[in-house]
């Protein structure tokens, strides 16, 4: 078969499966998409939509960008605010915005995100996408693969693009590689209307309360007056601090000093649901024999922030790059390309982040850093610049840092 003609089979269609169809449909490449759903379906996720998935959005289509800015069922967020656990507040604006431009990042309900996704994929004519197909196992073949449905059908294919989430079979069973509780994240969603003193520019918010961490507690902004409300710890943390996290999560709702006053008139508007975060704290290896992983199904969700989606397209762009190259060659080292690629745009940013996650873990250090950084603005600069320069970042992990902000606490 010539290589151009080759099948790529892509497992999953969230937002890292649909960034790979969508820039091998760009470069001119026919795939096949299949997920196990029917669109919309629901995805327990954060729904915070970064700075990173604004510009993979841009790249696939510029067009795009105005679509999500003037769809009532996004809402543009400007910055985050950190409360440390001894309640110390500290706003940081996304960096600079221009006047007049889009917001910097949104929040969008992944049931509507994805379904939008899932509408530009139907529009191309490259794209073979197959709901309600959920694959069960997988054979190896002279040529590639062969992919077996719950409703058995055979799906031949000569690259598979595993893009099927924190739970992938593909994952497990095939690149054999197993969750970690220390390297891994339980979540926790609810949806909430009523919630008072929302952010007037929609910040989103991390708690960082004492029994949490180094997880934290959510409040992130919604169109129409909702908002997703959650929280997320470590799993080795959960079990060593044997935390029920649904009765956590309701606990800190009633009971906390200053949470539980927002929710005073608040109603849960849908059932509390639990998801696994696999973190992108450890180095995988995301590439095989004629397969690469995307998204959670490798393993790259952020420690410190829990950003899964901008990471996931990332992801999902690098792959079609890679297999773009691939098949011209037929060379497992365009896909081993594809880890160098991945390292380079992430693995400094998720190195960051895993220590900045230990760090969080003493209360006492949040507390000071909170505190001293909301009283200088040079500081909240610094950190505002944090959300786009990993450099700056990568000052966080330095004791000079800490020693300076000391000094610059007992100058004021």
């Amino acid at each position: 078969m010539p290589l151009a003609e080759k099948k790529i089979l892509i497992i999953g269609a969230g937002p890292a499966g649909c960034a790979t169809a969508l820039r091998l449909a760009n470069l001119g490449i026919k795939s096949i998409i299949v997920d196990k759903a029917v669109f919309p379906r629901d995805k327990i996720c954060g729904d915070a939509l970064s700075g990173k998935v604004m510009a993979i959005l841009k790249m696939l289509n510029p067009e795009w960008i105005g679509e999500i800015a003037g769809s009532e069922k996004n809402i543009g967020s400007y910055g985050v605010v950190f409360t440390s656990p001894n309640g110390e507040k500290l706003r940081l604006p996304f960096g600079k915005v221009p006047k007049d431009s889009t917001a910097p990042g949104f929040v969008s309900k992944r049931i509507d995100f994805d379904n939008w996704l899932i509408e530009k994929v139907k529009q191309r004519s490259e794209i073979e996408l197959l709901e309600n197909t959920e694959i069960r196992n997988y054979e190896a073949t002279e040529t590639g693969w062969k992919a077996f449905s719950k409703d058995e059908k055979i799906i031949e294919a000569a690259l598979i693009v595993a893009a099927d989430g924190a739970y992938s079979s593909f994952t497990k069973d095939i690149a054999q590689i197993a969750t970690e509780p220390e390297h891994n994240c339980f979540g926790l969603r609810a949806y909430y209307s009523g919630v008072s003193d929302l952010d007037t520019a929609n910040f989103i918010e991390l708690h960082f309360i004492k029994d949490l961490l180094p997880g934290y507690f959510w409040i992130f902004p919604l169109p129409n007056g909702q908002a997703n409300v959650g929280l997320g710890i470590r799993a080795d943390y959960q079990k060593k601090k044997n935390l029920n996290l649904k009765k956590e999560l309701f606990r800190i709702i009633e009971n906390h000093p200053q949470i539980s006053k927002r929710f005073q008139n608040a109603k849960l508007e849908d059932d509390v649901k639990l998801f696994g975060l696999p973190l992108g704290s450890k180095k995988r290896k995301l590439y095989g024999k004629n397969y690469l992983l995307t998204g959670d199904a490798g393993m790259l969700i952020d420690p410190f922030t829990g950003e899964g989606i901008g990471n996931a397209m990332v992801s999902g762009v690098a792959a079609a790059e890679a297999i773009n190259k691939w098949l011209v060659t037929d060379s497992i080292n365009d896909l081993a390309n594809y880890q160098k690629v991945i390292e380079r745009k992430l693995w400094s940013e998720l190195q960051l982040s895993h220590k900045l996650q230990q760090l969080a873990n003493y209360s006492v250090l949040f507390n000071f850093v909170v505190k001293t950084a909301s009283r200088n603005r040079a500081i909240q600069d610094t950190f505002s610049a944090m959300f786009y320069d990993v450099n700056i970042r990568a000052k966080l992990k330095s004791p000079k840092f800490y020693l300076e902000l000391l000094f610059s606490n007992y100058k004021n």
